[in-house]
């Protein structure tokens, strides 16, 4: 589990950055060169190729080289580890929400918050 951990804290570092995420939803219609990918970027090449460096080093995009054509595609594994963690987090917290709500209820009319 640790390691899972960490891959998850590295998904979720990755995306929280808007840019990161902009060219994951970029890649969500098809590979692209590096040159497309960060033509609507207003940054250095090089600064934009950290970013993609961070979204290959967590895994949620692939690369390969032709020539001297390096393209990249969305690579979806690491996403569903990140929904599953959500998906966890949110039936937990549905939960919780529920059993608070039962409470009040049993609390009485005075208690509850639809009383006027």
């Amino acid at each position: 589990m640790p390691n899972n951990s960490v891959q998850l804290n590295r998904v979720f570092q990755a995306l929280a950055d808007p840019t990161r995420r902009a060219v994951l939803q970029r890649l969500s219609s098809g590979a692209a060169p590096v040159t497309r990918l960060a033509a609507p970027f207003d940054m250095a090449l090089p600064s934009f190729l950290q970013h993609l460096r961070v979204l290959e080093g967590c895994g949620l995009v692939r690369s390969r080289k032709s020539g001297r054509v390096r393209t990249y595609q969305i690579s979806p594994e690491p996403l569903k580890a990140a929904e599953g963690w959500m998906k966890h987090q949110r039936a937990l917290w549905e939960r919780r929400l529920d059993q608070l709500d039962r409470y009040v209820e049993e609390l009485g009319p005075t208690m509850s918050p639809t009383r006027k």
